[in-house]
């Protein structure tokens, strides 16, 4: 995955993540997701910076799972709408993904 990140001041932020030839894996977009709701000053305590690591990666752990759940009922979803519609073939290939 290839990143850039443009600063214009405390209030805004722009970042682009690009990947070649393939969307992007949960993990990826859970890395993106935690990083926007969890922020590690780097003037905190040892034993609060370390807390705040722990807390990050316990919550990118969570995140992926239900991610994974929701792309799994979303394949669901889309292999029975297909498979509704007289493309079994088509459905099992969706299925396999």
């Amino acid at each position: 995955m290839n990143g850039m990140s443009m600063d214009f001041g405390p209030a805004f932020q722009v970042e682009i993540q690009t990947t070649d030839n393939r969307g992007q894996t949960p993990e990826e977009v859970t890395a993106r997701c935690v990083n926007k709701i969890i922020s590690i000053s780097d003037h905190a305590t040892p034993e609060v910076r370390e807390q705040a690591h722990a807390f990050r990666a316990n919550l990118e752990k969570i995140i992926v799972l239900y991610m994974k759940q929701a792309i799994r009922s979303d394949r669901t979803t889309v292999y029975n709408a297909i498979k509704d519609s007289g493309h079994d073939k088509l459905a099992e290939y969706i299925r396999r993904l």
